[in-house]
């Protein structure tokens, strides 16, 4: 019984592993930035993505990350729907980013940036469009990822944040994503959602903590 206990608990732990390094669903329909797996543990994954391309809203600052998120993202819509310079209509990707600099307090304004992967076929020569900007990241940068589902509450961003960081102390990473996180004082950490505002089950989000390639030079 006991052995027969044993295997149970190590079978979910290795369903567990594989959940947390599945590539997300929407990323089956959608077109996505592609990464690798360098490393995963208990309640996190470090990945490498290399040459993805954004664009990205001029900070917004509010109360809420919901609301700052909604603003920027009918903002994104607006420019993949054709308003945009070369009125195209661009395909829908995934995920959704919201770079988050948090505010000193509970009830004081944070910044935030809401950004949209670029498809590849329009990287060449992305449009351009009034309040939006492109961000390039050439080369490698590095994510330290926790998933996490359901709908986005104002409450859970901190928190699962505060997960992610807690669960790469001890690691061979704690250091590297410290120095990346201190290197851009207006991205504490990213939100990524991957669906729908209309899909209401099957639902992934991910909290990232970026840093370069040079932080983890020595990893």
């Amino acid at each position: 019984m006991a052995r027969r206990r044993g295997l149970i608990v190590l079978l979910l732990a290795a369903a567990a592993v594989l959940a947390s390094a599945a590539v997300p669903p929407s990323c089956e329909r959608i077109e996505c930035p592609a990464y690798e797996v360098v490393d995963s543990a208990n309640g996190f994954e470090i990945r490498r993505y290399t040459d993805a391309m954004w664009v990205s809203t001029a900070p917004i600052e509010d109360i809420s990350f919901v609301a700052a998120t909604r603003t920027g993202f009918l903002q994104l819509f607006n420019y993949i729907q054709g308003k945009n310079a070369y009125n195209e209509t661009i395909e829908m990707t995934a995920p959704v980013l919201t770079q988050v600099s948090p505010s000193d307090g509970p009830f004081c304004v944070s910044s935030f940036v809401v950004s949209f992967y670029v498809p590849k076929k329009n990287q060449p020569d992305p449009p351009a469009a009034d309040g939006l900007h492109v961000q390039k990241w050439a080369g490698t940068r590095y994510a330290a990822v926790r998933r996490f589902g359901g709908f986005v509450a104002d409450s859970d961003i901190g928190e699962q944040a505060a997960l992610l960081d807690a669960s790469l102390q001890g690691t061979r990473w704690a250091a590297a994503v410290s120095d990346g996180r201190r290197a851009d004082p207006t991205s504490s950490y990213t939100v990524a959602q991957y669906n729908s505002p209309f899909e209401f089950s099957g639902r992934v989000n991910e909290i990232w903590m970026l840093f370069d390639a040079k932080d983890a030079s020595d990893m």
